[in-house]
């Protein structure tokens, strides 16, 4: 379904907000990504080598989440946006804040321990 279909245009403003909203999320997820990257990359020799992969996986999994949730609110608030609905609330800024900190308590971890 078009957006454009469904509704009334929303006034501009709150459209470019919800978009620079979404471009948020798009630049946490590319972090997340480049952390990924830089873990596989810079760090494979050390001893423990299947910790460090096993984290790179799961920060390019959290890296692909935030990208397909950033573009899945943007889509919700702009159907709401269009029909005038309230927008709704979400606690995913909590998610995000306990995978950083299981990313830097595991991070610390396997630095102290090797």
């Amino acid at each position: 379904m078009n957006l454009r279909d469904i509704g009334e245009a929303p006034d501009y403003r709150f459209t470019l907000a919800n978009e620079r909203t979404f471009l948020a999320w798009i630049r946490t997820a590319l972090g997340f990504l480049a952390a990924g990257v830089g873990l596989e990359q810079v760090l494979p020799n050390l001893t423990n080598h299947a910790v460090w992969e096993a984290l790179s996986l799961f920060l390019y999994f959290i890296s692909v989440t935030l990208a397909a949730y950033g573009y899945w609110r943007w889509r919700c608030n702009e159907e709401a946006m269009r029909l005038n609905q309230d927008l709704a609330y979400t606690s995913a800024q909590k998610l995000i804040v306990l995978a950083i900190l299981v990313i830097v308590v595991t991070v610390t971890w396997c630095l102290f321990s090797a």
